[in-house]
């Protein structure tokens, strides 16, 4: 059956040629799509490795106060912030907030080793930060007053695995502005919001005697459930009290995370509606041709009918050779396809690039099936001493 039906695809190459075509196009069109949409979905489903709700990012402009006097001020305001009602913890940090967009990159190594490693996300934070963000630990602890005048830092797993492979990092020094011993590993911290990778993160401590504001003019405040406008408010208000000439402006993570989700879905879903429009096209191509062809083969069919075929050995048959070429289209697309995680394409896992294939493939059948289904019935249909009569 299978020889039979090549043998009248063979016959007819150069019509088959556009079906292969526009098949081959369609996957790879399918293809591109499904890998960023899988890779965008896997990364939506997973843990961002840290608790955005309830938490206010606070950044600070001390005006034109001079500099040896805004680290005190920024002191009296987490004072005043702390023992406002609705407060639960605030911790210092630097720019690079979650959802901000915003990156501190810095190498950071083994000692005595010197390896080109992709640059790490470098956080300042201190002993509240655990709180605020509640970040979940796998190792080792957060910071504590235990660590008061000794370089410690806490690291993500991915940089624990690219630093230390099966291998335990607590206690082990790293280098990173000087050496540091690790004291705490915590799970993948993914900053850049739901739908990026997560990327290797290293926490760096800032302890009592780091008495800069410079590079720590943000504030992360952890509020209780419920706390809104009234709260933001005194906050401002305290601000501007304690520090004549500060500003300050409040936003929510959770509004970043939304502002950051707005901005990543809108180019997919233009991307999704002109994926779907290029393959509602190729439908109606694929259902054009398969008509013609149809008309073309009124007489063949009409004989084979006579000669004893049946309706459904008529309809299997046009669905069969459909489907042939079908395969044909999506052979071409699977070689052009494989050379994307070979070359790095879109910089997705290979796992993605698999599952995209598979999608992609078992779209295209169901389109072709689709598209072939109402003119392999037309097929089915011809009345032989009809069809005999007109040839």
């Amino acid at each position: 059956m299978l020889k039979h039906l090549f043998t009248l695809i063979w016959n007819r190459k150069q019509a088959n040629a556009l079906l292969i075509v526009e098949i081959f196009l369609a996957f790879v069109v399918l293809f591109v799509v499904g890998s960023l949409l899988v890779y965008r979905w896997q990364n939506y489903r997973a843990p961002l490795g840290f608790a955005y709700e309830q938490v206010w990012a606070v950044d600070l402009d001390p005006g034109i106060q001079p500099k040896a006097e805004r680290y005190a001020t920024q002191q009296q305001i987490i004072q005043r912030i702390k023992s406002l009602p609705g407060v639960r913890a605030v911790t210092r940090s630097g720019s690079n907030t979650p959802f901000s967009n915003s990156h501190n990159l810095n190498n950071t190594e083994r000692p005595n080793q010197r390896v080109l490693r992709p640059s790490g996300n470098v956080y300042n934070l201190d002993d509240a930060a655990g709180d605020v963000l509640q970040l979940p630990l796998e190792e080792g602890r957060w910071f504590d007053r235990r660590d008061d005048g000794a370089p410690v830092v806490v690291i993500s797993r991915d940089m624990k695995e690219l630093l230390f492979p099966n291998e335990t990092a607590v206690g082990k020094l790293v280098v990173s502005n000087g050496k540091k011993r690790i004291v705490g590993v915590t799970a993948p911290f993914r900053a850049d919001g739901d739908f990026a990778d997560p990327k290797q993160a290293i926490f760096l401590r800032n302890g009592l005697q780091d008495t800069t504001f410079e590079h720590l003019e943000t504030l992360l405040v952890r509020v209780q459930p419920g706390a809104g406008g009234a709260l933001e408010k005194q906050i401002s208000s305290d601000i501007r009290a304690i520090g004549p000439g500060w500003s300050s402006n409040i936003t929510p993570l959770a509004e970043m995370r939304d502002k950051q989700l707005k901005a990543v879905l809108t180019p997919l879903v233009a991307l999704v509606i002109t994926c779907v429009f290029l393959i509602v096209n190729v439908a109606l191509g694929l259902f054009g041709v398969l008509w013609q062809t149809i008309n073309q083969r009124r007489s063949e069919i009409g004989l084979r009918r006579a000669i004893g075929a049946s309706a459904g050995g008529i309809s299997g048959q046009i669905l069969g050779e459909i489907l042939v070429v079908a395969t044909f289209g999506l052979a071409l697309g699977l070689l052009v396809a494989a050379q994307f995680p070979l070359l790095g394409v879109l910089g997705v896992r290979a796992g993605v690039y698999a599952t995209a294939m598979l999608l992609a493939a078992g779209l295209v059948y169901l389109l072709t099936v689709v598209c072939a289904l109402y003119p392999s019935r037309l097929a089915a249909g011809i009345q032989p001493a009809v069809a005999l009569r007109e040839e």
